[in-house]
């Protein structure tokens, strides 16, 4: 059994493989009770080329991905995942369960790369390839950012200020930092031939965000408590569209604009 936490929730896992990036979340030294928890099982019997399991009465749910199940209580807190198959599984099924937690902690998934300058976040946002990791690789190299995560990211509205959290889970990008930044803006990524930035506003600021937003679907209330949080989030926080080549000259303009250096 290891425990884990991740943003502001506690995980306690039982006899699950995970990938390496969750060691920068492990052996967290806390004397509160895990939110959730997460096994494993194991086949009790198998015969004829049958397996069996047992369930206990308590488990409400069932999910499939792909070839895999996993099993919740209605409340979630206590996850059960049937032997996989597919490696790939567990990182589904473990975002699954943390998100129906996190959503109900005013956090929300945002397919984007999030970077540290100088002690505020940037969140560069787009379709796959449209160039995120690339743009944070950008602000490494010229303004020694540090690149949180490559490809998903969850923000947190705190009441005060939008904490951009690092997770053990990034896609297909190698960027997977146990840190957090409070979030400065949010940066909609365009592949130009020159380098251009402008504000967004109104209907238009609302929908290029919303397309880059995970959404809760599989809860009750996902729907309604990611609405809220990128209500808040939109009316707070200035969103900006570059169209630019991967080049300095595109971070020199964004760092411009938005910090006025």
């Amino acid at each position: 059994m290891r425990r884990f936490k991740i943003a502001t929730v506690e995980i306690k896992v039982i006899n699950c493989y995970l990938e390496k990036e969750w060691n920068k979340y492990g052996d967290e030294e806390t004397s509160q009770e895990a939110s959730i928890t997460i096994c494993t099982l194991g086949k009790q019997q198998e015969r004829y080329g049958l397996e069996q399991y047992e369930l206990p009465c308590y488990m409400k749910k069932n999910y499939r991905y792909k070839s895999d199940i996993m099993y919740v209580t209605e409340d979630w807190k206590y996850v059960e995942i049937l032997p996989l198959h597919s490696p790939d599984s567990i990182n589904v099924f473990t975002n699954l369960v943390f998100y129906t937690h996190a959503v109900q902690r005013h956090m929300i998934q945002i397919h984007s790369s999030m970077i540290d300058y100088c002690g505020k976040g940037l969140l560069f946002l787009g379709p796959s390839g449209i160039g995120k990791t690339t743009m944070a690789e950008l602000w490494n190299q010229y303004r020694d950012a540090l690149i949180i995560n490559g490809d998903m990211n969850f923000v947190q509205d705190t009441g005060d200020e939008f904490i951009g959290w690092g997770t053990p889970w990034h896609g297909s990008s190698p960027y997977c930092e146990n840190t957090s930044v409070p979030i400065q803006a949010l940066i909609i990524l365009r592949q130009a031939s020159e380098n251009y930035i402008r504000e967004l506003s109104g209907f238009e600021k609302v929908q290029l965000v919303s397309n880059n937003i995970i959404y809760p679907t599989w809860l009750e209330n996902g729907m309604e408590l990611c609405l809220e949080t990128l209500d808040h989030l939109l009316t707070k926080l200035p969103v900006y569209e570059l169209s630019c080549r991967p080049d300095e000259d595109a971070v020199k303009l964004t760092e411009e604009t938005i910090f006025g250096k």
